[in-house]
């Protein structure tokens, strides 16, 4: 009678230490916030390591527009303009004269098919006439894709005469409470 007391004690601990394992994991574990500032500037350093080795013209200035939403690069977001700031910022800490791009979003992208091997996303009339009217060598612009728990951003530095990619950076960020602030900023405007 002890043993089978015994043995329907350990049995009942166990199943109560599984359950109780279980429901631990199934709360949703907080998804810690990356520091914003820190990823854009090493974004902005690895553009400039890219571009230097293409010998990129430092007496000019650069522009630097906001990064836009990959599924509809008519919209962006807290998230996309603020990227744009700091890789802008940083850039300007280098030594390069760096002109903020405030257009309306749908003045930074056209999308492009009829030329295929420069890439999707083609500088709008609007952004090209910009970047005459200042000289401009190149411009960075970007893109981020929301998924579940992560954002996936490419930043790019085109030259602003043909399109090409001078340099290009892909990187993800978690998405902390943060960075879900910012994206939820560009829904709340649809």
């Amino acid at each position: 009678m002890m043993n089978k007391t015994l043995r329907s004690f350990c049995i009942l601990a166990l199943c109560t230490y599984f359950l109780t394992a279980c429901s631990s994991q199934s709360k949703k574990e907080e998804i810690p916030d990356v520091n914003l500032v820190e990823a854009s500037y090493v974004v902005a350093d690895a553009l400039l390591v890219n571009a230097e080795k293409l010998n990129l013209n430092r007496t000019k200035p650069l522009l630097v527009a906001s990064f836009v939403n990959v599924d509809d690069v008519q919209q962006s977001s807290t998230l996309g303009r603020m990227i744009a700031e700091q890789i802008g910022s940083r850039i300007s800490q280098s030594g390069l004269k760096v002109v903020e791009v405030k257009l309306r979003s749908d003045s930074i992208f056209v999308k492009g098919n009829q030329y295929p091997n420069e890439g999707e996303f083609l500088l709008s009339r609007e952004l090209k006439d910009l970047s005459s009217e200042h000289d401009a060598v190149a411009v960075v612009v970007g893109t981020y894709a929301e998924s579940k728990s992560r954002v996936y951003v490419t930043a790019k530095m085109l030259n602003t005469h043909d399109n090409s990619i001078m340099a290009s950076f892909d990187y993800s960020l978690p998405i902390g409470a943060d960075i879900k602030q910012m994206l939820r900023n560009d829904k709340r405007r649809r």
